[in-house]
């Protein structure tokens, strides 16, 4: 009879602690957004972070988005919602947000919004989570820090480029740059990097992108601009 007991002891907690995970929106969720004449495939990863925060990523290959960050991540009972903030355009036209409920059978259904416009989506949770966390900036050489300035060619007009980089500490280096053409225009930059000589400068929301080496002895940054399969040489230096 004892035996009995605890076996069934067991089975209830189990099948208690199997409950508690499938309402759980930790994993790997895989589906799509029914956007009208078609349909978005999305893979999304959430796992716990510190404390009760959360931290997740999202792909959507058909519009080329690769371990995007997730935003504004919350979960209350079986609500789940998150935010794309750094993708999509959203600078432009506002987050995209995901309003859901976790089902039955490791689902989660919901609408889908981004300007105005809303969309189902569902998920099916096909594993463990496998978030990609985007990369920080880190910080510059010192010699680095300040103005810099360098011309390039493109499409037959002259571009002249201004880049201003500051360290701000723990978050990295940041970066101000302005290319001058036809127009002048301030490019948001959102990741800065330095490795040994290599550095990099990226503005994803305009696809943007400089790849280069800085010389320290000949005090001059030189590399490519890359805007997709666009590469163009630019030589920078200290601004006087």
């Amino acid at each position: 009879m004892a035996r009995l007991v605890l076996f069934l002891v067991l089975f209830f907690a189990f099948i208690l602690v199997a409950a508690r995970a499938d309402n759980s929106p930790t994993g790997r969720w895989e589906g799509v957004i029914e956007v009208p004449g078609r349909d978005l495939h999305v893979v999304v990863d959430l796992a716990p972070a510190d404390g009760s925060s959360w931290k997740g990523s999202i792909t959507m290959p058909g519009l080329i988005v690769k371990g995007a960050e997730l935003n504004e991540i919350s979960c209350s009972g079986s609500n789940v919602q998150f935010a794309i903030k750094d993708a999509l355009n959203a600078q432009l036209v506002g987050p995209a947000k995901f309003v859901g409920n976790l089902q039955g059978e490791g689902m989660l259904r919901g609408i889908y919004t981004q300007a105005g416009n809303t969309a189902p989506f569902h998920l099916t949770r096909i594993g463990d989570a496998q978030v990609e966390l985007p990369p920080r900036s880190t910080v510059v050489a010192k010699e680095l820090e300040g103005e810099w300035k360098g011309d390039y060619e493109l499409m037959g007009y002259a571009r002249h480029v201004t880049l201003k980089f500051a360290n701000r500490g723990d978050n990295g280096a940041s970066a101000e740059w302005v290319v001058v053409g036809k127009r002048v225009n301030n490019l948001p930059v959102d990741l800065v990097t330095q490795d040994g000589d290599y550095l990099t400068v990226d503005s994803h929301q305009t696809g943007l992108g400089l790849e280069g080496r800085f010389d320290k002895k000949a005090r001059e940054i030189k590399g490519l601009i890359k805007q997709g399969p666009i590469e163009t040489p630019l030589t920078l230096r200290p601004s006087a």
